[in-house]
């Protein structure tokens, strides 16, 4: 069994802080805003709503990068396997994503859209672990190297519970077994009504 990681559950709250942040670098550069957003699917959905909200840009596009590995662990290949959604020739660009964990969704992404014309590329996320190969233009948040967690955005929880709550349940199979031990191994508090809801969408495989 891969180990329970510790977990950190992000609010709604601090999204919004995070893109508050983010919006603030982007003009304190003073420079030209962004034309075009490209969402990193999935995760950079939101973030990339988020700023363009905030930021006034009306063209968002996507771009998806599948990231080969497990659940709530550090490690992992990536690659993109679905291009842009929309062309990017001679545009501004920002590239949104929630986090930079590997920063290897990140950097290919950054690579592709620059190879397809456009004017300038420049990357935000709202976390940015330290030990990451790759580093975003704009951070939010920086996590320590020796301080890595896996953070449960809102937009993932139930992916991401039922991933954990698999992984407790062979140390204390139970919904009371499971909640504990995500309680006491990942920090993580899960209302009890959630694993069961979780239960009931994942049954356990026939024998």
């Amino acid at each position: 069994m891969d180990e329970l990681p510790r977990c950190r559950a992000a609010t709604w709250a601090d999204v919004d802080r995070w893109a508050d942040r983010l919006e603030a670098e982007i003009r304190a550069t003073g420079r030209p805003l962004p034309e075009t957003l490209v969402g990193l699917t999935r995760g950079g959905w939101v973030p990339a709503r988020l700023l363009a909200d905030r930021l006034g840009i009306h063209r968002v596009v996507s771009l998806r990068a599948q990231h080969w590995g497990v659940t709530a662990t550090p490690n992992g290949t990536a690659e993109l396997t679905e291009g842009l959604s929309g062309p990017v020739r001679g545009e501004r660009v920002l590239i949104a994503d929630d986090i930079t964990d590997t920063g290897e969704s990140l950097r290919l992404a950054v690579d592709h859209v620059r190879a397809a014309g456009a004017g300038t590329v420049e990357s935000a996320t709202f976390l940015h672990i330290a030990r990451a190969s790759y580093r975003p233009t704009y951070v939010a948040e920086e996590i320590p190297r020796d301080a890595w967690v896996w953070i449960v955005f809102p937009w993932n929880y139930w992916e991401d519970l039922a991933t954990l709550a698999a992984k407790a349940a062979e140390l204390a199979p139970g919904a009371d077994g499971i909640r504990a031990t995500l309680r006491s191994r990942a920090g993580l508090d899960v209302p009890l009504a959630d694993l069961e809801r979780v239960a009931r969408s994942n049954p356990s495989p026939p024998a």
